[in-house]
């Protein structure tokens, strides 16, 4: 009876040994890439997945979209300043075999591409471009590591760049620069109001030649204006046409 039970308890726990190595259980983000005697034999998943023990293995991949920190880089610029830029990545796998088989550890893999191009990216342009034009090379970075990991059956689907760290110095030339560019902003406005009220008044001139009734109309306007003034003194504009009347009598013959 003891050896009946004993067989039965060891008969158990093969069963147990045999269901929990063969048995497996894929969430919907999941796939399996399973090989057989050490060949690749196809993906399973997700659900219930049934292997023959031993003869048979399983890779468990993540579908779902990575988040990977791009640590900082030592960039130096087009324009030669150095600077540490790290940024964020964002992939997912979308051929689990190509994942498993091409490269041996496409999360190392894709993280150290990325520092790399990073740095080759950034190294092109100036200063004034990664701190004005993120978008656009993001979209550099993006697109060249995308071309590379497609092989590894990995889409990158955005890079985005989070800081870009400068030295005391340059951000004190930064600032002088920027002050100066507003100080030329400010004297380009000024002068530009300036010509067009000359150029105004030019046209205001024209006209009141043109029209003797406009002028007479604006001395009287500029008397209007003079007596409403609180003032112990009045200045009376003289028409330069009355200056004419005491010109000597030979002159101007």
């Amino acid at each position: 009876m003891i050896v009946g039970y004993v067989v039965y308890l060891i008969l158990a726990l093969v069963v147990v040994v045999f269901l929990s190595a063969a048995i497996r259980i894929l969430r919907e983000y999941e796939r399996g890439v399973v090989f057989t005697l050490g060949r690749f034999t196809g993906i399973k998943g997700p659900g219930l997945i049934i292997l023959i023990p031993f003869v048979q293995q399983m890779v468990r991949v993540d579908l779902r979209v990575v988040v990977q920190d791009v640590p900082p880089q030592d960039v130096i610029s087009r324009d030669n300043v150095s600077v540490k830029v790290n940024a964020v990545l964002y992939f997912r796998i979308v051929d689990p075999e190509r994942a498993i088989i091409k490269v041996e550890d496409y999360m190392a893999a894709t993280s150290q591409l990325a520092q790399t191009t990073v740095r080759s990216v950034l190294g092109k342009h100036e200063l004034d471009e990664m701190l004005a034009e993120r978008d656009k090379l993001n979209a550099a970075i993006q697109e060249i590591l995308d071309q590379q990991t497609d092989a590894w059956g990995i889409k990158v689907t955005n890079v985005e760049i989070k800081h870009v760290d400068l030295n005391e110095n340059m951000i004190r030339a930064i600032a002088k620069q920027a002050e100066a560019e507003r100080l030329r902003r400010a004297k380009v406005i000024n002068a530009d109001g300036e010509q067009q009220a000359a150029q105004k008044l030019v046209e205001a001139g024209r006209m009141l030649a043109k029209e003797p009734q406009a002028m007479q109309l604006r001395y009287f306007e500029a008397l209007h204006d003079i007596s409403g003034e609180r003032s112990s003194t009045v200045v009376f504009p003289l028409p330069i046409d009355l200056l004419g009347l005491f010109k000597p009598a030979g002159e101007g013959k």
